[in-house]
């Protein structure tokens, strides 16, 4: 497959058309066409199920242990679905050697907060029902799927059940005040997230909630007891603030947070997949550590 590099995803995302232009349902489906242009890796398997009572694709790799990685895809809790990610999760459940449930989570503005965070603590505990240990559980998403992976860990946490073991955050979205520096700094380089398409996704799921609700923007929420994370995130993108933050307060709260700033990646650089060596290298480096945090 012919790799494209940095550049040359740029120059390709130069020619799409504005989201600020879309409606809606125009970015849901130009989203979800990444699942005509991206391949699954060789040997995956997906399926529709529903876990918790929450719809999902189940993705399974030819090769497996017992780990269960629950994914939740990105999208500004608007868009974005898991056909746009399937090809992302599946190379995340085969370099994790885990079987991932893509969570479909209910999207604003017809579903506000707190739906995706309901959605997704009643798909962690539809694992937890299904028999499947905890310490076997992976939590993980990019962007707002990213933010609303802490946010789920602090409601399981509240909630009293036993956490994962681990999660993993793709360039997350933590702070839907969205006033961090890096969108000034970075507003020049990031060639994806524009204030103007942030700002519009923010107040379709907060629908009039306070962007400092600690499950709407978990930046703002007591981090203490969550397990490990693992965040990555592109030096060239404007969330890269939440991400430093997040690293930042979760080592305040004693939380072990591994942060990887990928020099001159860009938002979600992962879901380019083969097109880009980075993307893979990305992708194999959370197999690791999701490998490494169930083997423990």
């Amino acid at each position: 497959m012919l790799k494209h590099g940095i550049r040359g995803i740029r120059a390709h995302l130069a020619t799409l058309p504005p989201m600020r232009e879309q409606t809606v349902e125009e970015a849901r489906e130009m989203y979800d066409k990444a699942q005509y242009v991206f391949a699954l890796p060789e040997g995956v398997e997906v399926e529709t199920d529903e876990i918790g009572g929450v719809p999902a694709e189940v993705v399974t790799p030819a090769e497996h242990g017992a780990g269960t990685f629950l994914y939740f895809h990105g999208g500004g809790y608007a868009i974005g679905s898991p056909a746009s990610h399937r090809h992302l999760v599946g190379a995340l459940a085969a370099a994790s050697r885990t079987r991932a449930f893509a969570l479909d989570y209910r999207r604003a503005p017809e579903y506000p907060f707190p739906a995706a965070v309901d959605d997704a603590l009643a798909g962690y505990c539809g694992l937890l029902d299904a028999g499947i240990a905890p310490g076997s559980i992976v939590l993980g998403g990019d962007s707002a799927g990213g933010g609303l992976t802490v946010a789920t860990l602090i409601a399981i946490r509240d909630r009293g059940l036993a956490l994962p073991a681990a999660a993993v955050c793709i360039s997350p979205w933590t702070d839907l005040t969205n006033e961090a520096e890096s969108y000034r700094t970075l507003a020049e380089r990031d060639p994806l997230v524009f204030q103007e398409d942030i700002d519009r996704w923010g107040a379709a799921y907060l629908a009039g909630t306070d962007p400092r609700t600690p499950l709407a923007s978990p930046l703002h929420a007591d981090l203490s007891g969550l397990p490990p994370l693992l965040i990555q995130v592109g030096s060239e993108e404007v969330l890269l603030d939440d991400s430093r933050e997040l690293a930042e307060r979760c080592e305040a709260a004693g939380v072990e947070a591994t942060l990887e700033v990928w020099d001159e990646m860009i938002h979600v650089w992962h879901w380019f997949g083969e097109y880009l060596d980075e993307a893979e290298s990305a992708v194999r480096r959370v197999g690791a550590f999701v490998g490494a945090r169930l083997a423990t």
